[in-house]
């Protein structure tokens, strides 16, 4: 069932799904990525029913300007580090003293400055779809925003934007605050920001990204950081991939102590 909370005045849509195995019950925080919501990047891919069976408790939202949240079209209320600020606010709103947080493509670097900032709150990162260029890059390119913009996806050639565009007319999103997200949450860490993140991290990104950048090289800056490569998978396929899910199992029970090979 979708709840909803306010943070700093805006009304956030989220959902708290309880584990299949209530003895454990680690909670874990999902945050999606640009044009996406809750439903499409972590339940229609089994992301929810997965964790939930490997004993987690799994929150999802909808980040600001997306989904069932609330829309705003100033770019600013899309910086990265008040879109991190949700993030923080909803597992205080839960109660929940630290979760495992993670977040895919745009998600992935919210969730980035949510453990730069609230280093209490996070006790692994898992950064699907976003390797070095979380330091290297700003994101999605601003023709991105130009695409939400345009009149019908048939005025579009370039394909990047056509994909964009495309998707975000296939999630009847509001392509207006899209476009504003798109220009406000071009925020970028230092490596030396990324060098004082601390806690267990995971770069997981497909061998066919184009968008991402290198998860390797991420990965080396983080004092305890490691890489995994999704064989085969581009941006969009690596989400529900059964290797990045895998691995993301293994590491979760490596992070928190629990025995190998549980799931």
């Amino acid at each position: 069932m979708v709840q909803s909370f306010l943070s700093d005045g805006v009304r956030i849509a989220f959902i708290d799904v309880a584990p299949e195995a209530p003895d454990r019950g680690e909670p874990i925080l999902l945050i999606h990525g640009f044009a996406s919501n809750h439903r499409i990047n972590w339940v229609n891919p089994r992301w929810v029913e997965t964790l939930s069976k490997a004993g987690r408790r799994v929150i999802a939202f909808d980040n600001r300007g997306h989904g069932e949240s609330e829309k705003l079209y100033d770019p600013e209320a899309y910086r990265s580090e008040a879109m991190a600020r949700d993030a923080a606010n909803l597992i205080d709103h839960l109660e929940i003293e630290r979760a495992d947080v993670m977040g895919y493509s745009m998600g992935a670097r919210i969730a980035s400055f949510l453990a730069l900032a609230d280093p209490a709150r996070v006790r692994a990162l898992i950064l699907g779809g976003l390797g070095d260029r979380l330091v290297q890059g700003v994101g999605l390119p601003l023709g991105i925003a130009e695409a939400m913009e345009a009149p019908s996806l048939n005025a579009l050639s370039d394909p990047m934007q056509r994909t964009f565009r495309a998707f975000a007319d296939q999630t009847k999103s509001d392509r207006a605050a899209l476009a504003a997200c798109i220009r406000g949450s071009r925020q970028t860490l230092d490596e030396a920001e990324v060098r004082a993140i601390a806690c267990p991290t995971l770069v997981a990104v497909g061998t066919r990204d184009e968008v991402a950048g290198d998860p390797h090289r991420l990965a080396a800056m983080f004092p305890r950081g490691e890489a995994l490569e999704i064989p085969g998978r581009d941006h969009n396929l690596a989400v529900g991939d059964k290797v990045y899910k895998a691995g993301v199992l293994a590491f979760l029970d490596r992070a928190s102590g629990a025995a190998p090979g549980r799931s």
